[in-house]
């Protein structure tokens, strides 16, 4: 294996791609797909979070929510007035801070608050919410402060925002066309041409063709991840979990587009098994999409253990602890596809010889 080989095949790719389809199709599609439905709910223009406060006790952190320019901060007199607020969606979200707020986490005591979260309102809202109050009581502490926050959803707690709903869908969609498609289609046209069969006489070897055509759909998948996730603005407080996610999700399905298009014996029985496998590559979205369905079903798809950790963390504000279980299982599916590349790559070689 020659990295210099491989680094001249893989600039040959990304020279050569805008000439294919899948090329064009996974770069423009989805942005276009994204800035419509962004668009059509009203998000892409979106204000601010909006929290509600009820301040009992003349507490220091009203003060730092409002410097702050991650959240626009509303403040009422009673909590009834605020809970009202939070079910009608006047505000995304709302926190009451008792009289002793300030001494109890200066003190360094347990304290627990409620946050009280509009049904209806945006994941990202949400997560910006619970991040920033978190912040502004480490920064009232001047230290990590025992304070537990617990969500309290108000208001329609059945009705998920069709953006938010349609954001898995769209992520998986844009890394699946990149990186199972792209290399799949690709690897059939250098088969028609029959320029793979030639490699035997050349000092490059199949297995760099393979690793070249991996990495540009691998590359194309995460930019892109990337760019669908700031279009929606979902990246959330921990981008390089989500950019780690994307990377493992891109090999995942550039090892399915390698496999398919070293098994198709054209495109016409690639489209016709990109077709097949769409149902099996997308379930996991379509469950996201109806929330009536059980969740469980999305867990039988490989494609579960990509989108699911991205949700936890762009629209839940989860961390490692919440996704190391699916991202364990995902790495592992992840050393299974190698393996069979590997496998499909010796056979290759065996029919070249």
């Amino acid at each position: 294996m020659n990295l210099r080989r491989v680094g001249v095949l893989l600039g040959k790719e990304f020279f050569q791609g805008p000439k294919n389809f899948f090329f064009v199709f996974a770069v423009v599609i989805p942005i276009v797909i994204s800035l419509v439905i962004s668009l059509v709910f009203g998000t892409l223009f979106a204000d601010e979070a909006t929290l509600g406060i009820v301040d009992e006790g003349n507490s220091q952190l009203v003060t730092l929510l409002e410097a702050s320019s991650s959240v626009t901060s509303i403040e009422y007199d009673e909590s009834s007035e605020l809970k009202e607020a939070v079910a009608e969606g006047a505000v995304d979200g709302g926190i009451v801070l008792p009289q002793d707020f300030d001494s109890s986490v200066l003190r360094g005591d347990e304290v627990k608050i409620p946050i009280y979260i509009w049904g209806e309102s945006l994941a990202k809202h949400r997560t910006i919410l619970t991040v920033t109050v978190t912040n502004l009581i480490r920064e009232l502490a001047g230290q990590e402060a025992p304070v537990e926050i617990e969500a309290v959803t108000l208001g329609d707690q059945e009705s998920i925002p069709w953006n938010d709903r349609l954001l898995p869908f769209i992520v998986l969609m844009t890394v699946m066309i990149a990186a199972v498609a792209l290399p799949g289609s690709s690897l059939l046209a250098e088969k028609e041409k029959k320029t793979v069969d030639a490699l035997v006489i050349t000092p490059a070897t199949i297995g760099e063709v393979f690793l070249a055509k991996g990495l540009l759909g691998v590359i194309l998948g995460v930019l892109m991840g990337v760019v669908i996730l700031l279009l929606n603005q979902a990246l959330g407080s921990q981008p390089g979990l989500l950019v780690m996610l994307l990377f493992l999700g891109s090999i995942m399905a550039a090892g399915m587009g390698l496999l398919v298009g070293s098994i198709a014996k054209d495109l016409i029985s690639f489209y016709a098994s990109m077709k097949i496998f769409g149902i099996i590559l997308y379930a996991p979205g379509i469950v996201y999409l109806f929330p009536g369905i059980p969740q469980w079903i999305g867990k039988v798809f490989p494609t579960y253990y990509i989108v699911e950790p991205i949700v936890e963390i762009s629209q839940r504000g989860g961390g490692w602890p919440e996704i190391a279980a699916d991202v364990v299982v995902l790495i592992g599916l992840n050393i299974v596809l190698i393996a069979l590349v590997a496998f499909a790559i010796s056979r290759k070689k065996q029919y070249a010889v």
